[in-house]
């Protein structure tokens, strides 16, 4: 409780500071200082501030009810307890009372897991959805723009985007067309950018306090900028956790680059009658034409001409034939020194004019050039050999499907239906990435490192209980555990990052079993000490309850303020409520604070009656066994009598 408490405290404090290093140093020895205030100084102040001394604590009645020198009298004990202890004579003391205990509680975890969660779920999502404080919009046009051009629709569009409330600053950056790779960002943040970018735009945003929600700036962005013509606007926020690039992306891979493209070509058709998809794009090349120059070499033969020479003459007409270099004085590099036609006389019909100088003479390039338009291709991209493809799209904000915020995962999976349901040639192939990629990489690996703890629980829980069912007692515990997190979640309307959902069910299988080791550590103790099997699950049960509770109570009283994302500056001495990175850890506090809460009712209640479940089984065979031996008795008795 007193780590968690400090960890709590650390969390909720980053928010001032925003300085995850920071962060990550402070809570680690905070975690360090609890734990020695824990070991050392609780005990050292509790022994002082005792008020009995230790022969008053055996005098006591009450504490001696609750050891082995005398029975258990559950009349006698008050309040909370004895009611407590009544409940459990009844779950514990008979094997109706066992199988009803267990059976309600497998079958609660199956109903949530099977069916409730799945109906009332909000969702899948690989982070958390957080609350930006910087965005970068990518300005997009088509043509053949000069770099003025390209300098004055991105100046329009910052221009524009200035007189919107809730922006702070602006940085702008204009790009040469076609200058962008579509991968990585000179600002950063920003994956795959369309290939047809002219201009990106840094904004920051105001203070989170002081400002609307960046959904409604997005929204005002687009609404502003939709009216300049050839030009399209796209916001992208900064990504706070793993890059992923936009919601959904669909990869396609093939062999064949024509069945590529026309697979492409249909996907896109598709996810662009999609509700809820925004900023849709393909990797299909951008509409355009290059001209390709074929050469009959044979023909160029028969006059004496080269491929060398029919190059420059080309390169006449077009970007200029290298005749030598030129260093200036003031520079260290050298400039090309190019000789071409002038500007007026660049064209095709000068290009069919042209002679070649041969050992024939002058010979039209026309004789043995012939030139064909082409659909122009950008770039190529291949993975693993084979040509590659992508299909992405982003979720609207707030746009809402069955009365629930749409998420990644319910798009990904309406494609992939859809997909499944289409005919596509034996040479394409199907892969999404992004965030659906990340999402199942991070679930497998959590999946594994949760086998690997429950393994590790286990080696040590056998080796220190030297007993199998106590060990699956302890387990059960843990793995039972997670239907409250799905509890929590449904009760708070949260959806279940696989990031941050999945380590705080990871975190809680190290607190959850704990309150079960107390448990049945106490048993055993009281087992040895020559306590009947079911007097030992009573008083174990009142021994532990206080101590099980507080440690329970704490620990949740420690990550109340993360849940609530209550931002404690003790330096300022203000409380506020939200933040830009206080939301990080709802979820991960939402789900050890349900889990634990749970949990502890299975401890409370689950551990006292599968402790004394295998008794109760015995019970009916002890019963038999002493039966037969008594007639075995009597008929020796009377054999001997007989005898006599």
């Amino acid at each position: 409780g007193v780590d968690l408490g400090l960890i709590a405290f650390c969390a909720t404090a980053a928010d001032a500071s925003r300085n995850m290093i920071g962060f990550d140093f402070g809570c680690g020895i905070a975690t360090v200082l609890g734990i020695v205030v824990a070991l050392t100084t609780f005990p050292l102040v509790w022994a002082f501030m005792s008020w009995r001394s230790k022969k008053e604590a055996q005098q006591d009645p009450d504490t001696l009810m609750f050891t082995s020198e005398r029975p258990l009298e559950i009349k006698k004990v008050p309040g909370a307890l004895g009611s407590y202890l009544t409940f459990l004579k009844w779950t514990s003391g008979n094997l109706v009372g066992n199988v009803l205990v267990i059976l309600g509680i497998v079958g609660t975890a199956w109903y949530v897991m099977t069916v409730a969660f799945p109906a009332n779920s909000a969702g899948v999502e690989f982070f958390v959805d957080e609350e930006p404080d910087q965005a970068i919009v990518l300005v997009s046009a088509r043509g053949n723009l000069s770099a003025s051009q390209v300098r004055d629709v991105v100046a329009e569009v910052d221009n524009r985007i200035l007189t919107i409330a809730g922006i702070r600053n602006s940085v702008s950056t204009a790009t040469a067309p076609g200058g962008s790779t579509g991968s990585g960002s000179p600002i950063g943040g920003v994956q795959d950018k369309p290939a047809d970018v002219v201009g990106e735009l840094q904004i920051e945003l105001n203070n989170f306090c002081c400002r609307r929600v960046a959904t409604e700036i997005f929204a005002e962005i687009r609404e502003k900028t939709a009216s300049i013509p050839g030009v399209k606007v796209e916001v992208r926020k900064i990504e706070g956790g793993p890059p992923t690039g936009k919601d959904v992306r669909l990869q396609v891979k093939s062999t064949d680059y024509d069945a590529m493209v026309a697979a492409v070509g249909t996907a896109r058709a598709f996810v662009d009658t999609v509700p809820g998809l925004v900023d849709i794009e393909d990797g299909r090349p951008l509409p355009g034409i290059e001209w390709e120059l074929a050469v009959d070499r044979e023909q160029a033969g028969r006059y004496g001409a080269n491929i060398v020479s029919i190059g420059s003459m080309v390169q006449l007409v077009t970007e200029g034939v290298p005749i030598g270099k030129y260093r200036p004085d003031d520079s260290e590099d050298e400039l090309d020194i190019r000789v071409r036609l002038p500007a007026e006389e660049r064209s095709f019909s000068t290009l069919d004019k042209l002679k070649l100088p041969t050992t024939s003479g002058q010979v039209p390039l026309a004789n043995f050039v012939t030139r064909s338009p082409q659909q122009k291709v950008s770039s190529i991209t291949r993975k693993d050999g084979i040509y590659t493809m992508e299909v992405k799209a982003n979720i609207a904000d707030g746009f809402e499907e069955n009365g629930r915020g749409v998420t990644p995962d319910d798009k990904v999976a309406e494609v992939q239906a859809w997909l499944d349901e289409q005919a596509w040639p034996e040479s394409v192939q199907f892969e999404f990435r992004g965030a659906d990629e990340e999402q199942k990489e991070s679930g497998e690996f959590l999946a594994k490192a949760a086998v690997a703890s429950l393994f590790l629980m286990f080696i040590i829980l056998l080796t220190m209980y030297n007993s199998f069912w106590q060990t699956i007692i302890t387990l059960a515990t843990v793995i039972f555990a997670v239907v409250g997190v799905l509890l929590g979640l449904m009760a708070t309307g949260q959806k279940f990052s696989i990031i941050m959902t999945g380590t705080g069910v990871i975190a809680l299988a190290g607190i959850v079993v704990n309150n079960a080791i107390v448990l049945i550590d106490t048993f055993n103790r009281l087992r040895e000490e020559g306590v009947e099997t079911r007097e030992a699950v009573l008083k174990t049960s009142a021994q532990r309850l206080r101590p099980i509770m507080l440690t329970t109570i704490t620990t949740i009283l420690g990550l109340i303020p993360m849940a609530l994302q209550l931002n404690m500056n003790f330096f300022e001495r203000t409380i506020a409520y939200g933040g830009i990175t206080s939301v990080w850890w709802v979820q991960l506090s939402t789900a050890s604070i349900a889990g634990l809460a749970f949990s502890t009712i299975l401890t409370l209640v689950m551990i006292p009656s599968m402790l004394a479940l295998p008794a109760n089984l015995a019970a009916p065979f002890k019963w038999l066994a002493a039966k037969i031996g008594g007639r075995k008795a009597r008929r020796m008795v009377a054999s001997l009598a007989d005898e006599e």
